[in-house]
Protein backbone atom coordinates (compact mmCIF):
# COMPACT_ATOMS: atom_id res chain seq x y z
CA UNK A 1 0.00 0.00 0.00
CA UNK A 2 1.34 3.29 -0.91
CA UNK A 3 1.80 5.91 1.51
CA UNK A 4 -1.31 8.15 1.48
CA UNK A 5 0.72 11.05 2.63
CA UNK A 6 2.62 11.05 -0.28
CA UNK A 7 -0.62 10.42 -3.08
CA UNK A 8 -1.04 13.06 -5.28
CA UNK A 9 -3.98 11.03 -7.32
CA UNK A 10 -6.15 8.82 -5.92
CA UNK A 11 -9.01 6.58 -7.08
CA UNK A 12 -10.99 5.41 -4.16
CA UNK A 13 -13.01 1.98 -5.12
CA UNK A 14 -14.06 3.56 -8.38
CA UNK A 15 -16.57 1.71 -10.94
CA UNK A 16 -17.85 2.65 -14.23
CA UNK A 17 -19.79 0.94 -16.82
CA UNK A 18 -19.31 1.84 -20.79
CA UNK A 19 -21.58 -0.27 -23.01
CA UNK A 20 -20.64 -3.59 -21.67
CA UNK A 21 -17.29 -2.90 -20.35
CA UNK A 22 -16.54 -3.00 -16.63
CA UNK A 23 -13.65 -0.79 -15.10
CA UNK A 24 -12.61 -0.81 -11.49
CA UNK A 25 -9.64 0.93 -10.07
CA UNK A 26 -8.74 1.31 -6.41
CA UNK A 27 -5.17 2.70 -6.50
CA UNK A 28 -3.02 6.10 -5.81
CA UNK A 29 -0.17 7.85 -7.69
CA UNK A 30 2.45 9.64 -5.68
CA UNK A 31 3.02 12.77 -5.88
CA UNK A 32 5.94 14.46 -8.12
CA UNK A 33 6.77 11.22 -10.18
CA UNK A 34 6.63 9.74 -14.02
CA UNK A 35 4.02 6.42 -13.57
CA UNK A 36 3.23 4.81 -16.90
CA UNK A 37 0.17 3.44 -17.55
CA UNK A 38 0.49 0.42 -20.06
CA UNK A 39 -1.82 -2.69 -20.77
CA UNK A 40 -3.17 -4.07 -24.05
CA UNK A 41 -5.31 -2.42 -26.07
CA UNK A 42 -9.06 -2.08 -24.93
CA UNK A 43 -7.67 -2.21 -21.42
CA UNK A 44 -8.72 1.15 -19.76
CA UNK A 45 -5.65 3.23 -20.01
CA UNK A 46 -7.50 6.06 -21.32
CA UNK A 47 -10.83 5.26 -19.31
CA UNK A 48 -8.41 5.88 -16.43
CA UNK A 49 -7.18 8.83 -17.62
CA UNK A 50 -10.60 10.43 -18.71
CA UNK A 51 -11.66 9.66 -14.95
CA UNK A 52 -8.48 11.35 -14.01
CA UNK A 53 -9.42 13.85 -16.10
CA UNK A 54 -12.97 14.61 -15.57
CA UNK A 55 -14.07 13.45 -18.88
CA UNK A 56 -15.63 10.17 -17.54
CA UNK A 57 -17.62 10.56 -14.08
CA UNK A 58 -17.40 7.33 -11.77
CA UNK A 59 -20.74 5.36 -11.50
CA UNK A 60 -19.68 5.43 -7.63
CA UNK A 61 -16.26 5.41 -5.61
CA UNK A 62 -14.58 8.66 -5.19
CA UNK A 63 -11.56 10.66 -6.75
CA UNK A 64 -9.32 12.92 -5.50
CA UNK A 65 -6.48 15.03 -6.46
CA UNK A 66 -3.95 16.80 -3.70
CA UNK A 67 -6.24 15.48 -1.33
CA UNK A 68 -9.21 17.15 -2.51
CA UNK A 69 -12.36 15.45 -3.83
CA UNK A 70 -12.57 16.18 -7.33
CA UNK A 71 -15.05 13.85 -8.27
CA UNK A 72 -17.63 16.25 -9.07
CA UNK A 73 -15.89 18.54 -10.47
CA UNK A 74 -16.02 19.92 -14.35
CA UNK A 75 -12.56 18.75 -15.94
CA UNK A 76 -11.86 22.42 -16.41
CA UNK A 77 -12.04 22.91 -12.73
CA UNK A 78 -9.31 20.25 -12.00
CA UNK A 79 -5.92 21.32 -11.73
CA UNK A 80 -4.57 19.18 -14.63
CA UNK A 81 -3.03 19.42 -17.71
CA UNK A 82 -3.86 17.17 -20.89
CA UNK A 83 -1.91 15.93 -24.08
CA UNK A 84 -4.40 13.49 -25.42
CA UNK A 85 -3.42 11.62 -28.90
CA UNK A 86 -5.91 13.28 -31.17
CA UNK A 87 -4.30 16.62 -29.92
CA UNK A 88 -7.86 18.40 -29.20
CA UNK A 89 -7.56 21.42 -31.11
CA UNK A 90 -9.82 23.67 -32.31
CA UNK A 91 -9.34 23.50 -36.17
CA UNK A 92 -10.68 27.72 -37.03
CA UNK A 93 -8.55 28.73 -34.78
CA UNK A 94 -4.82 29.72 -34.98
CA UNK A 95 -2.37 28.01 -32.88
CA UNK A 96 -1.99 31.22 -30.50
CA UNK A 97 -5.74 31.21 -29.89
CA UNK A 98 -5.88 26.71 -29.01
CA UNK A 99 -2.75 27.50 -26.86
CA UNK A 100 -3.97 30.78 -25.21
CA UNK A 101 -7.25 29.28 -24.40
CA UNK A 102 -4.92 26.84 -22.15
CA UNK A 103 -4.06 29.41 -19.95
CA UNK A 104 -7.87 31.71 -19.98
CA UNK A 105 -11.13 30.11 -21.65
CA UNK A 106 -12.20 34.28 -22.20
CA UNK A 107 -8.62 34.59 -24.09
CA UNK A 108 -7.74 37.82 -21.24
CA UNK A 109 -3.88 37.35 -21.65
CA UNK A 110 -1.31 39.45 -19.81
CA UNK A 111 1.93 40.34 -21.79
CA UNK A 112 3.29 37.43 -19.62
CA UNK A 113 1.01 35.46 -21.05
CA UNK A 114 1.74 35.88 -24.53
CA UNK A 115 5.51 35.79 -24.16
CA UNK A 116 4.67 32.48 -22.68
CA UNK A 117 2.61 31.16 -25.57
CA UNK A 118 5.43 32.23 -28.40
CA UNK A 119 8.29 30.36 -26.03
CA UNK A 120 6.15 27.35 -25.70
CA UNK A 121 5.81 27.14 -29.55
CA UNK A 122 9.75 27.74 -29.57
CA UNK A 123 10.19 25.19 -27.07
CA UNK A 124 8.74 22.50 -29.51
CA UNK A 125 10.41 23.47 -32.48
CA UNK A 126 7.39 25.92 -33.58
CA UNK A 127 8.50 29.02 -33.65
CA UNK A 128 6.77 31.76 -35.56
CA UNK A 129 3.65 29.49 -36.26
CA UNK A 130 1.94 31.51 -33.87
CA UNK A 131 -1.04 32.70 -36.53
CA UNK A 132 -1.24 29.03 -38.82
CA UNK A 133 -4.56 26.62 -38.83
CA UNK A 134 -4.18 23.17 -37.41
CA UNK A 135 -5.11 22.30 -40.63
CA UNK A 136 -1.79 23.32 -41.92
CA UNK A 137 0.26 21.32 -40.18
CA UNK A 138 1.39 17.81 -39.94
CA UNK A 139 -0.02 15.19 -37.58
CA UNK A 140 3.47 15.50 -35.53
CA UNK A 141 3.17 19.19 -35.59
CA UNK A 142 -0.59 19.28 -33.93
CA UNK A 143 0.58 16.85 -31.42
CA UNK A 144 3.58 19.07 -30.71
CA UNK A 145 1.13 22.34 -30.16
CA UNK A 146 -0.78 20.46 -27.61
CA UNK A 147 2.09 19.53 -26.06
CA UNK A 148 2.66 23.59 -25.88
CA UNK A 149 -0.37 23.83 -24.13
CA UNK A 150 0.44 21.63 -21.58
CA UNK A 151 3.53 23.88 -21.00
CA UNK A 152 2.01 27.16 -20.44
CA UNK A 153 -1.02 25.58 -18.00
CA UNK A 154 1.43 25.18 -15.35
CA UNK A 155 -0.71 22.79 -13.15
CA UNK A 156 0.50 20.23 -10.98
CA UNK A 157 -0.80 17.13 -12.64
CA UNK A 158 -0.22 16.41 -16.04
CA UNK A 159 -1.96 13.77 -18.46
CA UNK A 160 -0.85 12.39 -21.47
CA UNK A 161 -2.41 9.62 -23.79
CA UNK A 162 0.35 8.07 -26.08
CA UNK A 163 1.47 11.79 -27.06
CA UNK A 164 4.65 10.97 -28.82
CA UNK A 165 2.77 7.99 -31.29
CA UNK A 166 2.43 10.38 -34.36
CA UNK A 167 6.14 11.56 -34.20
CA UNK A 168 9.04 10.59 -36.27
CA UNK A 169 12.23 8.87 -34.22
CA UNK A 170 14.08 12.02 -34.21
CA UNK A 171 11.20 14.46 -33.18
CA UNK A 172 9.85 11.58 -30.70
CA UNK A 173 13.38 11.74 -29.01
CA UNK A 174 13.56 15.49 -28.83
CA UNK A 175 9.98 15.48 -27.33
CA UNK A 176 11.01 12.72 -24.53
CA UNK A 177 13.86 14.98 -23.47
CA UNK A 178 11.29 17.93 -23.34
CA UNK A 179 9.17 16.07 -20.74
CA UNK A 180 12.00 15.00 -18.84
CA UNK A 181 12.95 18.65 -18.32
CA UNK A 182 9.43 20.05 -18.16
CA UNK A 183 9.13 17.16 -14.85
CA UNK A 184 12.61 18.30 -13.33
CA UNK A 185 11.65 21.91 -13.50
CA UNK A 186 7.62 21.87 -12.39
CA UNK A 187 8.22 18.68 -10.32
CA UNK A 188 4.35 17.65 -11.90
CA UNK A 189 2.40 14.50 -10.94
CA UNK A 190 2.84 12.52 -14.47
CA UNK A 191 0.56 10.13 -15.82
CA UNK A 192 1.80 8.85 -19.42
CA UNK A 193 -0.13 6.21 -21.22
CA UNK A 194 2.20 4.40 -23.85
CA UNK A 195 2.39 0.86 -25.97
CA UNK A 196 6.47 1.53 -26.22
CA UNK A 197 8.41 -0.27 -23.79
CA UNK A 198 10.88 2.54 -24.16
CA UNK A 199 8.73 5.19 -23.02
CA UNK A 200 8.73 3.35 -19.71
CA UNK A 201 12.38 2.66 -19.23
CA UNK A 202 13.66 6.28 -20.45
CA UNK A 203 10.80 8.34 -18.42
CA UNK A 204 8.95 6.11 -15.59
CA UNK A 205 9.73 6.12 -12.12
CA UNK A 206 6.43 3.95 -11.56
CA UNK A 207 4.81 1.60 -13.68
CA UNK A 208 0.45 0.97 -13.53
CA UNK A 209 -0.44 -1.98 -16.01
CA UNK A 210 -4.48 -2.23 -16.83
CA UNK A 211 -6.10 -5.07 -17.90
CA UNK A 212 -9.46 -6.25 -18.83
CA UNK A 213 -10.30 -2.97 -17.06
CA UNK A 214 -8.70 -3.11 -13.39
CA UNK A 215 -5.11 -2.83 -11.94
CA UNK A 216 -2.97 -5.82 -12.44
CA UNK A 217 -0.22 -4.63 -10.94
CA UNK A 218 1.16 -0.90 -10.28
CA UNK A 219 4.80 -0.94 -9.03
CA UNK A 220 8.04 0.69 -9.08
CA UNK A 221 10.01 0.44 -12.57
CA UNK A 222 12.51 -1.69 -11.38
CA UNK A 223 10.26 -4.59 -10.04
CA UNK A 224 7.82 -4.03 -13.30
CA UNK A 225 10.77 -5.17 -15.33
CA UNK A 226 11.25 -8.39 -13.16
CA UNK A 227 7.39 -9.53 -13.25
CA UNK A 228 7.78 -12.64 -15.21
CA UNK A 229 5.10 -14.69 -13.28
CA UNK A 230 2.53 -12.74 -15.16
CA UNK A 231 1.91 -13.43 -18.81
CA UNK A 232 0.68 -10.39 -19.89
CA UNK A 233 3.40 -8.04 -19.05
CA UNK A 234 5.75 -9.92 -20.68
CA UNK A 235 3.63 -9.84 -23.77
CA UNK A 236 3.99 -6.14 -22.96
CA UNK A 237 7.39 -6.61 -22.66
CA UNK A 238 8.20 -8.40 -25.85
CA UNK A 239 11.65 -9.57 -26.26
CA UNK A 240 15.06 -8.62 -24.56
CA UNK A 241 16.71 -6.40 -24.00
CA UNK A 242 13.08 -5.36 -22.29
CA UNK A 243 11.71 -8.83 -21.27
CA UNK A 244 14.45 -9.98 -19.27
CA UNK A 245 15.37 -13.86 -18.26
CA UNK A 246 15.16 -15.57 -15.46
CA UNK A 247 17.75 -16.87 -14.29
Amino acid sequence: MRDEASTSIRLDDVHLTLGNRSFHFDCGFERGRITAVVGPSGSGKSTLLNLVSGFERPDSGRIEIAGRDVTDLAPAERPVSLVFQDNNLFSHLDLFTNIGLGIHPAMRLTPADRKAISDALERVGLAGYERRLPGSLSGGERQRVAFARALVRHRPVMLLDEPFAALDPGLRTAMVDLLVDLHTETSATILLVTHDPRDVERLADDVVFIDDGHVLVITDKAAFFERHDLAAVQNFLGEPPFARQSP
